[in-house]
């Protein structure tokens, strides 16, 4: 009886938890890591957006060009890097060196902007007046430098930081793809509180406290980012580099220019090169795309002109020269795209003015209430509020009820929502420009640089910025993504954020040619200086509401015919889930 008493005892003890280097990689006990990294990373920056026009108003002095240019050029760079992020992560270091380096280059653009702050040689004297010193150019060397990095550090981290978490998942299994769904909502759960934060106590300690306080917290949250990042490398499933998507679309469009005069008509069908899938691309769950007609031209890049093309094993010797059937077909869903793809980039035009001018506006409003200031940058939790608002009442409440008096769930159609999406986008312009002329006239009535008109003036224009985004920008996501497979979701994360770089650029561009046009032909320029009551700007809102316009009947007489309701993304999900 002992014996088996003593039996049991030592089976129990060497069923114990193994210990912690022995447990497998991968998992929850890696994902607090990751979305700790991603809380503090997202407190920084986001911190640091809402309120980068009112600093570089209020301390470096920036009139409006240059105030516009640089916070347009930044944002258009902090997205555009995202796709170097993508092609070197994909191909050389992997997500999470990818991801590491990223956020210690963030820091140190942080700690810069930190500097500047805190240092008051790195920048222009302070003015409250009309007539300001602008920064010298060692300063604002000192102030790009700073930008430069944290647009890199953004370049490594937009790309990686959901693709890494999901890599801690075995999504072959029904466990793991329940998994990874609750990884996304705690990931947008970690998003939603940080942006809160940032929107609310970091933005109002900046601009009410002290701008070394308030930039001091976000270099803080990046140090803590990387500090907790590294704790759990231990715990990490580190996947090597499995080459990019976006190689094979630059081989594609290479070997389709060198083979420009080859005959399609005289190629038959068994001449298009079709090799079966790799390993590789069947554990990535690419699947083969059925070979389509249009943009045949794409075609001459997979025909075979002769046998020396291949090697013994039937294998392309050249991928700069020949490539597979299942290359070309990608790169057609991806051209396919471009004519809503532009409709997108104009939305976010759109919203755009919001972010640099709107607050502009904020600036030289009355933004008292008794002895408390309302943080310009404050506005644009308006936008969040009301698309949190408009998603929370359209899920739980329009499409139940519809449900309930119809029977079945009646939801609005991508091309429903892209048009809604540009009408709030020439609402808000148009109620911008009538509430600028309002407020420029109650200015300069009183004689004064802020105008006796309450900030909260601003809110409608800012709550149809945000139903833009909850219409039309969401939208554009979902088209992004369901027209692309699964093993195509990094372009479709690419593309997005290279529609929101073009539309900053395009906007920076605008600005510069409407001021050199009002400058010279104009009485007044539209915008430009560094006192907006001396400006015109309702004028460039209803400009720039003329372009919706425009963008309005581009997409509904031409673009729209491009959404299809056959998504590719959806018939995956359909087929896993029979």
């Amino acid at each position: 009886m002992e014996n088996e008493i003593h039996s049991t005892l030592v089976d129990q003890n060497s069923r114990s938890p193994p210990p912690d280097s022995q447990r497998p990689k991968g998992g929850w006990r890696s994902i607090k890591y990751i979305l700790g990294n991603e809380t503090f990373e997202k407190l920084a920056s986001m911190s640091l957006i809402a309120n980068m026009t009112v600093y570089l108003r209020t301390k470096y002095n920036m009139d409006g060009i240059l105030l516009v240019n640089v916070v347009s050029i930044w944002g258009g760079s902090s997205s555009l890097t995202a796709i170097p992020g993508a092609l070197l992560s994909d191909t050389y270091l992997g997500r999470f060196r990818t991801l590491l380096y990223g956020s210690i280059a963030s820091f140190l653009g942080m700690g810069i902007m930190t500097l500047t702050a805190s240092i008051p040689e790195l920048r222009p004297p302070d003015c409250t007046g009309a007539q300001c010193p602008q920064p010298e150019g060692w300063q604002l060397s000192i102030l790009y430098a700073g930008l430069a990095l944290l647009a890199i550090g953004s370049g490594g981290i937009r790309p990686c930081n959901i693709a890494f978490g999901a890599d801690q998942f075995d999504t072959t299994t029904p466990k793991g793809k329940s998994q990874l769904e609750s990884f996304f909502n705690w990931w947008y759960f970690s998003f939603t509180v940080a942006l809160v934060v940032a929107l609310t106590a970091v933005v109002y300690i900046q601009t009410n406290v002290s701008w070394i306080l308030g930039f001091a917290i976000p270099t803080g949250c990046f140090f803590l980012s990387i500090f907790v990042f590294l704790i759990g490398y231990h715990t990490y499933i580190i996947k090597n580099p499995q080459g990019s998507v976006f190689v094979d679309m630059a081989k594609v469009i290479t070997a389709s220019c060198r083979k420009r005069k080859v005959n399609l008509g005289q190629a038959s069908g068994n001449s298009l090169y079709d090799p079966p899938l790799t390993q590789s691309e069947t554990e990535s769950k690419t699947t083969k795309l059925p070979h389509t007609n249009r943009f045949r031209c794409l075609d001459k890049a997979a025909v075979i002109v002769d046998s020396s093309e291949l090697d013994d094993d039937g294998k392309a010797k050249n991928g700069w020269r020949l490539c597979s059937l299942l290359q070309v077909e990608q790169l057609k869903l991806l051209v396919a795209m471009f004519p809503v793809w532009i409709t997108g980039i104009f939305c976010f035009l759109a919203m755009d003015q919001q972010n640099t001018i709107g607050i502009l506006q904020a600036i030289q409003t009355n933004k008292r209430f008794g002895s408390f200031n309302v943080p310009p940058g404050w506005m644009g939790l308006i936008s969040m509020l009301t698309l949190s608002t408009w998603i929370f009442f359209y899920e739980r409440v329009f499409v139940p009820l519809s449900q309930k008096m119809t029977g079945k769930k009646i939801r609005l159609t991508m091309r429903q929502r892209i048009t809604i999406g540009i009408l709030m986008a020439i609402l808000s312009l148009l109620v911008a420009g009538f509430v600028e002329r309002k407020r420029r006239l109650s200015a300069l009535q009183h004689g004064s640089f802020e105008s006796p008109i309450s900030i909260l003036v601003l809110v409608p224009q800012f709550s149809f910025s945000g139903l833009t985004e909850g219409f039309a920008a969401v939208a554009v996501m979902e088209f992004l993504t369901t027209q692309l497979p699964e093993s195509m979701r990094t372009v479709s994360g690419a593309v997005f954020f290279l529609s929101l770089s073009i539309s900053s650029y395009i906007n920076s561009a605008l600005v510069n040619i409407i001021h050199g046009l009002t400058k010279k032909y104009a009485k007044a320029p539209w915008l430009g200086g560094t006192d907006l009551n001396k400006d015109t700007l309702d004028y460039f809102y209803f400009t720039i509401a003329a372009l919706e316009v425009v963008n309005l009947l581009y997409f509904n007489f031409f673009a729209c015919r491009f959404v299809s309701s056959n998504a590719i993304g959806k018939k995956e999900s359909q087929s896993e889930e029979k």
